[in-house]
Parts: C-alpha cells; structure tokens; sequence
C-alpha cells in the first residue's frame, strides 16, 4: 500500500508538471545580449532568471569566438532552462593577415580603411583561408556541449547601401551603391567573375547595372553559410543567423543576403522599424514577406525586434541605433509578426526592455497563447 501510494504520487508529480509545462510559453521568446568582460556564472544566473521569469524561451550571447566564455555561458543557460545560441559576428574580425579583407571599389581594404566605422573590418567570404578558419572554429564552437544553436552575425558583406534612417548619421545620400563600401573588388573575386561570365567588373563604368556581379557575391556569402552549416550539422548541432530584412526587400541589395537559399535551421531578421524610417505596422508586413521567402524549407522564423530604453525621450533622439519600440508599441509588434507566419521573436536588448516593456510583452503573450 505504501508503496502504491508512492507511485500514485509520484505520477501524480509528473503529469502535474507536464500540464505545467503545457500551459507554460507557447510563444518562443529570445534576447540577443553581449557578455560584459566580467561576467561570471552568478551574473549570468542573475541575468538568465530574470529574463526567464519575463518569458524569455533562449538566450543568444555574444562571447565572440570565446571558446571558455562560450562554455561558460551555455553552461549556465542550461541550468536556468535555456535554450542556447553562441552568437558569432562573422566576418568583421580584426587582427589577420591583409589579404583576407574584402577590398571595395576605390581598391581600398578594409583592413586599414574600413567603411563608415573602424570596425567595419570585413573579410572576403570566397578567400579560402578565410573559409578555412571559420569553419574549424565554427566546429569547435558546435562542440560545446551545452551550445544548442551556433549563431551567425555579421555574415555578409559591409552595407553597400545604408537603411535610409542611418544617411543622416553619416552624412550620406545613397541613391545608388556607395563606391567606398561596395565589395569585393580584390584580384581573386575580379579574375573569378571574369572567368565566369567574361565580364572585367574593374573596367565597368557603373558596376551595380551588372546583375550578375550582384549575384556573384550574394552567391559567395551563400556558399560561405552553406559550408559553415554542413560543418555545424556534422557536429550534430543546429545553425541560426542573423540578417537583414526581406530578402528581397532590404537584405539582397544591401548587403548581398540571398538568407532564404541558407541551409538554416532558425532565422532571425532584424526587423528594426525606426532603421528603415518605418512605422511599427512595418513589423508585421516585412515579415509576411520573410515567411513566404522560407515556406516549405523546414526554417524556423523568430521576429528580431530593436527595442528603445529611454522611450520617454524617444522623440529627442536622432539616432536610430538609441530608438526602437516604445512599450505601447510591444503588442503591434508581437501580435503583427505572429500573424505573418513568425514562430516567435528576439529582442535586442533584454537590457533595453523597461519595466513598462515587459508588462506589455507579458499582455500580448498571454493574450496570443489563450
């Protein structure tokens, strides 16, 4: 008797948690967050716990390619229940050697002579020791074992056009494709364009008329992904990436993202309103666009969203990297990306999201799962 009585409380325990569980967030809920230099696991746990209390599903952290802090971050992510994507910025790397750097039109690298900011240092996706080196610290990355996803950021080339809300910033009308940040015209990419369609692009007046030019790089950072993810997959881990909207609309011409023919297993688009100039109504109508672009492709979609902290001196802020979504504008958001196909969303940032934020998000959530 004894005994049974143990049993009977004992499944009673494990169906109790499993409706729990089943009454628990249906709507995934991710935050992209850097890892302060003094992080240690009591700050992250803090962290971790706090988000998860607000509905946060996954966390994604940028340790670079910090192999310990990776450990260490996923590590406790795991703990708090977690899912874990070790957040990579790809090809803006500093510190190789020269000739791994995309060169631009005026035949500046951007090793020494980096576009709109310093470290705008990108590497070539078609250099074959590039290739090499992302792909073997890719799979000691995916070895990890408490990493769920390896995350890709920062995998394309410099924006050769700018979102229209950053012009001001830097002083610049982009009615076509800026010289100094348009890539990659090193002597490997000119002779291989060449060879393929019999084009010298160095000797092309107005290089961005020449459609196959443009396919040629958004091919190279394709194939790029496509070895990264093979590598990712063979470990036995999955792959995300973060992008630009569209594609169509935004990221395949401004940053060569052709991000529907990766091999992904998650997507997360930067669906950044106050970027584009865009009213939050944008939100839900770029991302109808980026669920139509994967359908059938088994690609998991999460709704990137850039939060604004100081949202009460929102309208006294030119930039849009200091803007983003007031709290009032959390469930517009939330509820337009879902009902465009979204399987979720991200924020950017966790530590951007005011008290008044997460009690809108915690309004639509609730109101999205009834």
């Amino acid at each position: 008797n004894c005994n049974m009585r143990k049993l009977f409380l004992t499944i009673t325990l494990v169906l109790t948690a499993l409706l729990a569980s089943a009454k628990g967030n249906k709507i995934p809920v991710y935050a992209w967050t850097g890892l302060e230099k003094d992080a240690n696991e009591k700050s992250l746990a803090a962290d971790f716990k706090a988000w998860k209390k607000h509905g946060v599903t996954g966390v994604c952290v940028n340790a670079g390619m910090d192999i310990e802090k990776i450990r260490l971050a996923s590590k406790v992510a795991k703990k708090v229940g977690l899912e874990y994507h070790a957040w990579v910025p790809t090809m803006v790397q500093g510190g190789k050697p020269k000739s791994w750097y995309t060169v631009n039109r005026l035949g500046e690298s951007a090793y020494d002579k980096p576009a709109y900011v310093p470290y705008y240092t990108t590497l070539d996706p078609r250099n074959e020791e590039v290739r090499k080196v992302l792909k073997e610290k890719f799979e000691e990355i995916a070895s990890i074992p408490d990493v769920d996803y390896v995350q890709l950021d920062y995998i394309r080339y410099a924006d050769v056009i700018l979102a229209r809300g950053l012009w001001d910033k830097y002083g610049l009308t982009m009615n076509g494709e800026y010289a100094k940040a348009d890539y990659c015209y090193c002597p490997d990419c000119v002779a291989a364009f060449k060879k393929q369609s019999g084009i010298d692009i160095t000797k092309v007046t107005d290089p961005s008329k020449i459609k196959e030019w443009a396919q040629f790089r958004c091919t190279a950072v394709t194939d790029l992904v496509n070895a990264i993810a093979d590598a990712v997959h063979a470990k036995g881990k999955k792959i995300s990436a973060d992008v630009f909207p569209g594609p169509k609309s935004y990221a395949e011409w401004m940053v060569r993202q052709q991000w529907n023919n990766w091999k992904l297993d998650a997507v997360f688009p930067m669906n950044y309103n106050d970027f584009y100039m865009e009213p939050v109504a944008w939100v839900g109508k770029i991302t109808k666009e980026e669920a139509e672009a994967i359908k059938g492709k088994n690609i998991l979609l999460y709704s990137g969203l850039f939060i604004c902290h100081d949202w009460k001196n929102k309208d006294k802020v030119v930039d849009p990297e200091n803007s983003g979504l007031l709290p009032s504008e959390i469930e517009e958001a939330v509820e337009s990306a879902m009902a465009a196909g979204a399987n979720g969303i991200s924020l950017f940032t966790p530590n951007s999201m005011t008290d008044e934020h997460w009690a809108e998000l915690a309004k639509v959530i609730k109101k999205l799962e009834k």
